[in-house]
């Protein structure tokens, strides 16, 4: 057997259902607002918090499934996360009020929270250690087709059939992971490495400490992006680009899909920092470049540019809180990157919305850029020199 081998029938069959739970989240995520609207007269406030409650219920998920994962052990904890999914998309087909929608998009939050710790646990511990930085990057890829393919299949839908045959795909997706799930065989040595939970409550049984430094990078960066999945919509109506920006997101993925093989394998083989400071530089001019978007070109170019540069550094941030732990606690350092990003995700866009009456789409981009570059220094600060000295030694 080839310890080395990175595409393995385990490998390939957990990215698949990391891809399809992604898929569903991004899915919904474009259209349940308007159906919060449509269906039960929601007001502005009510379909925001019918979007934006899912990432709450996710962030709690991972961070009680982070302390547990060990004890309970990955596989069952992948069959609860799924579950638990399948039975809170179950819960859509209820129509009993704008109060159980948001219930169910919170336990719906829930059990992706638990199934995308698990899925990331398990595939951190089954790549060879040589190849770790190269296995997180195509796993991500997983994630990045999703964000990509997910809100065009849920747009295409509303305008061709009902919500109720999207719900319906939603579940069936749901079942197909859990099936797929039977044939995922975790290595004896890995199944076997359960620790029990110590009584009382401590940060460290939440939070993995090692990955806190690199979290708050994650943070800081992924607010650029939260700009980007909110508002680019609005922006290209302001800016009259609205066909071109139908494209935006599948020139991110393009580019994301391109390079990450190369990026992978080059943190592997030289260091973070290799990929980090790059990819740092590249966000920045993307973001500044979308601020100053006049024409179709520019803003493609600034696509490309963004998934070059978050794509890359979301992977490669991942797989620095992975390296950091042990591999006892590679659970809780997944669920605390995770925690971090949707953090920045899930609440950057409301945190971004109180500036925008002060300014425009325009100056919050380049304000953005601005920001992402600062964060290079403190990133060299929290973890870049460490990177620096380890490599060098």
């Amino acid at each position: 057997m080839n310890e080395n081998k990175l595409w393995s029938k385990d490998f390939i069959i957990v990215s698949a259902i990391n891809f399809l739970l992604t898929l569903v989240f991004y899915l919904l995520i474009v259209i349940i607002g308007v159906y919060a609207v449509e269906e039960y007269q929601a007001s502005t406030s009510q379909a925001g918090l019918v979007t934006g409650i899912f990432i709450v219920g996710s962030l709690i998920g991972r961070l009680f499934i982070g302390r547990s994962i060990n004890s309970i052990g990955l596989k069952k904890t992948l069959f609860i996360g799924l579950t638990f999914y399948i039975i809170s998309t179950s819960l859509y087909f209820i129509h009993i009020g704008i109060t159980f929608l948001i219930i169910t998009r919170f336990l719906h939050g829930i059990a992706l929270g638990i199934a995308g710790t698990a899925t990331g646990t398990i595939v951190a511990q089954i790549i060879p250690n040589t190849r770790k930085g190269e296995g997180i990057g195509y796993f991500s890829m997983s994630a990045t087709l999703a964000t990509a393919i997910g809100p065009f299949i849920g747009l295409l839908l509303t305008q061709h059939t009902s919500t109720e045959v999207v719900f319906s795909l939603c579940l069936a997706l749901g079942v197909f992971s859990i099936i797929t799930a039977l044939f995922v065989k975790i290595p004896t040595h890995i199944a076997s490495q359960k620790t029990t939970v110590t009584k009382g409550i401590r940060l460290s049984q939440f939070i993995e400490p090692k990955a806190i430094p690199i979290g708050i990078i994650v943070l800081l960066i992924s607010l650029g992006y939260a700009s980007v999945l909110s508002f680019i919509s609005f922006y290209a109506i302001e800016i009259d680009l609205v066909a071109a920006a139908s494209y935006f997101f599948f020139v991110y993925s393009l580019a994301v899909l391109v390079s990450r093989p190369f990026t992978g394998r080059l943190m592997d083989v030289k260091g973070a920092n290799y990929v980090m400071y790059p990819a740092f530089i590249i966000f920045t001019v993307g973001l500044v470049l979308l601020g100053f978007s006049n024409n179709s070109v520019l803003l493609l170019v600034s696509g490309a540019l963004i998934g070059l540069g978050f794509g890359n550094m979301q992977s490669c941030t991942q797989a620095i809180a992975i390296k950091l732990t042990s591999p006892e606690r590679m659970g809780l350092a997944t669920s605390t990157f995770f925690i971090f990003l949707d953090a920045g995700l899930g609440f950057g866009p409301y945190l971004l919305g109180l500036i925008l009456p002060y300014t425009n789409y325009r100056n919050l981009y380049i304000g953005l850029g601005i920001l992402v570059l600062v964060t290079t220094a403190l990133y060299f600060l929290l973890h870049g020199k460490k990177e620096r000295e380890s490599t060098r030694a």
